[in-house]
């Protein structure tokens, strides 16, 4: 990857926290709830602390964001790690008989996470000499290495016990911690802001539709108007994409056991999913889209949604279900890392993290509504193709939504 081969040795090691944080992350989380359920807590006990892990996680995500701004991203991550390794501390002590230890270890790791993530893609996005869209399709291709590849070395190690992955969690983030936190991690992230936006990249060469913050360099001009031009239609975009996306945890599970008969079916989907995100998230962005503005590849990643779920309308079995695969991930790769980037692009001076720490909590939103909307249309439409066209109409919509962002390019190193 010429981005890895050009990105700065703060972003490398960087990158490396994201893949093996990923790597462990997605060894210990999948075997979760088989480990409580083991230890004989309820199957409905068990859903709640799964449910908390995630909703820790989510519901921290602005202030978060808030406090990368306010104390800089190296303490945050510090604190992150820190609370991450306490709580696979606590989750190793407790147990059915010590419930305790057992909430306060999901709520540390779920908060630890969030504060590790959103000042981890901080300091990503600020690195002198690499442009946001680049660092953020390296980032979604560590983590989705960790996606693809910790769930199989989780398999592997849970026969030795469920304390052998808490111990690799813990060793794992203890040296990350050290190395990152007590290393040259861009200390000045608050200063490569403000250069990014008084730079030459904001002078003749600036988007005339960015943001006056972000185009001048003069918070002071941001009016009221302008931040709800781009903040409103923005957060929408990011409740709009997550809703549509939950939909691969809650229709299509069952809807690929229907069309097929296979409950193996699913288990195709997200692993042909992951493995093409990871062979081509990087080079769709930064070279196949590398001068799209983020608003023309929000657009094109909402279209891919619609030509995703429209290919299961005729129920035609494995044929709708495989080709499905290859718009979705397209919507994926074009719509993740697409959000962040208008963010930050967006995003008033020294307000990174408050910009990422918006886009998640928005994320989190529409990851609850999708969810909840999702059951219920499931039961409405009783298995037909009506559960489709609707997403479909969704996603034509949110299409149409982008095209009220302002136009803002990203600023290649």
């Amino acid at each position: 990857m010429n981005g890895w081969r050009g990105a700065s040795p703060t972003a490398r090691l960087l990158l490396v926290a994201v893949l093996l944080t990923g790597l462990t992350t997605f060894m210990f989380l999948p075997l979760l709830a088989i480990e409580l359920t083991a230890q004989g807590i309820p199957a409905g006990r068990t859903g709640f602390l799964v449910g908390l892990l995630a909703f820790s996680s989510q519901a921290f995500s602005l202030l978060s964001g808030l406090l990368v701004d306010r104390l800089g991203p190296r303490r945050v991550m510090a604190a992150g790690f820190l609370l991450r390794i306490a709580g696979y501390v606590l989750l190793g002590l407790g147990g059915a008989g010590r419930p305790a230890p057992l909430v306060a270890g999901i709520v540390a790791v779920g908060v630890g996470g969030s504060m590790l993530g959103l000042s981890t893609k901080t300091l990503l996005v600020s690195q002198e000499g690499s442009d946001p869209r680049t660092m953020l399709a390296l980032r979604s291709t560590f983590v989705n290495i960790g996606v693809v590849v910790g769930p199989a070395l989780g398999a592997l190690v849970y026969p030795l016990g469920f304390r052998y992955i808490l111990a690799a969690c813990v060793l794992s983030h203890l040296v990350l911690g050290i190395g990152l936190v007590s290393g040259r991690t861009a200390a000045a992230v608050p200063g490569r802001t403000a250069a990014k936006a008084t730079g030459p990249g904001a002078g003749p060469d600036a988007d005339p539709g960015a943001a006056p913050d972000a185009a001048a360099g003069r918070p002071g001009e941001v009016t009221r108007r302008t931040l709800l031009r781009h903040w409103a239609p923005l957060a929408a975009l990011g409740v709009a994409y997550w809703a549509i996306y939950s939909q691969l945890n809650v229709l299509l599970p069952i809807a690929a056991n229907e069309l097929t008969g296979s409950t193996a079916a699913i288990s195709v989907v997200f692993t042909a999913n992951g493995l093409l995100v990871v062979l081509f998230q990087y080079t769709l962005l930064s070279r196949v889209f590398r001068r799209a503005t983020a608003r023309t590849l929000l657009a094109l990643g909402f279209l891919a949604f619609a030509c995703a779920y429209a290919v299961l309308i005729p129920l035609a079995g494995w044929y709708s279900l495989l080709a499905f695969v290859l718009p979705v991930t397209l919507a994926e790769m074009l719509i993740g890392p697409s959000l962040d980037e208008q963010a930050v692009n967006a995003a008033a001076l020294r307000r990174t993290g408050l910009a990422l720490g918006t886009m998640s909590a928005a994320g989190a939103l529409g990851s609850l509504l999708g969810s909840s909307l999702g059951g219920q249309l499931l039961q409405a439409t009783r298995g037909g193709s009506r559960a489709w066209v609707l997403l479909v109409g969704c996603s034509l919509a949110a299409a149409a939504i982008c095209l009220l962002l302002p136009k803002v390019r990203t600023r290649h190193a």
